[in-house]
């Protein structure tokens, strides 16, 4: 039924970016879809990765919001947005991590499916230098210039502000700019999509979510975004058959109709090791 659904209409892909690149042939493959790009609507003034216009909502309410806009500009009643979040890896506090969000609005069926990609295969970063010789060297491990920088006075002002530098003659003269009007360089990754390869192969992987979630029908009503939206914990330790914060049941849910189920034991075993027990190994 899924692709019954969206075959032969309008998707809009809401981005500034390029990143209808990745997204477009995979929706129009799989959904049958003809993918079309708002040329005027700007996705910037939601916020930018640079700073100087402050992203208000979450991951999820500036998607949303990039998709109505976007369908109130094209007359289309299908769209889809991404939006980016950069920092520690939630439980490996120390790594750097990219958090792609897509989201699928369907404002003729009303309902709306979100995809999630979380990888730590980034290159995000931002440091002061106050030399040629220590930009060269974030340059490198930032994989310039495959991937662009952004050069500006500080971390958190902008008045100084180059995005978009893609090669040694060019990054060289923002660096010797900047430091002369305000004796102090910020460098840090350009994380636009077009400009960030690494980005764009996460945002693949979010559009490869995406896709499987509309494919997974509900049960109930046959609409597409039949999937987990809760890991329970507390698998019995097979030891002690105490709980563990091992998953012991994942709970299903449709976009649509909100039916739920409950799948027990999703990781294919009904108890677990006493060394993940925090009784039998505190």
């Amino acid at each position: 039924m899924s692709r019954s659904l969206f075959s032969g209409r309008r998707l809009c892909i809401t981005t500034k970016h390029g990143k209808e690149s990745v997204i477009g042939p995979v929706l129009e493959q799989s959904l049958g879809v003809e993918c079309i790009v708002p040329e005027s609507f700007d996705t910037d003034q939601l916020g930018t990765f640079s700073g100087e216009i402050e992203r208000k909502g979450t991951p999820i309410e500036t998607v949303r919001e990039k998709c109505l806009r976007a369908m109130k500009e094209t007359g289309c009643d299908l769209a889809v947005a991404s939006e980016g979040s950069f920092g520690s890896h939630p439980t490996l506090f120390f790594v750097p991590a990219d958090e792609e969000f897509l989201l699928l609005v369907d404002a003729k069926n009303d309902f709306e499916i979100i995809a999630r990609h979380l990888t730590t295969e980034t290159n995000f970063a931002g440091e002061k230098v106050t030399s040629w010789e220590a930009l060269k060297v974030f340059a490198d491990k930032a994989k310039f210039p495959d991937n662009a920088l952004i050069v500006k006075n500080a971390e958190k002002d902008w008045k100084f502000l180059q995005k978009g530098i893609q090669n040694e003659a060019e990054l060289r003269q923002a660096f010797e700019e900047c430091k002369n009007l305000h004796s102090s360089v910020f460098v840090e990754t350009d994380m636009r999509a077009m400009l960030n390869p690494m980005r764009m192969n996460a945002i693949a992987k979010a559009t490869e979510e995406l896709v499987r979630k509309i494919e997974s029908e509900c049960p109930n009503c046959e609409m597409p975004g039949f999937d987990v939206v809760e890991h329970q914990a507390g698998l019995p330790c097979s030891n002690c058959s105490m709980p563990t914060k091992s998953t012991l049941q994942d709970i299903y849910r449709c976009a649509h109709c909100h039916f739920e189920k409950i799948e027990k034991f999703p990781r294919g075993k009904d108890q677990e090791d006493p060394m993940y027990c925090d009784f039998c190994n505190p």
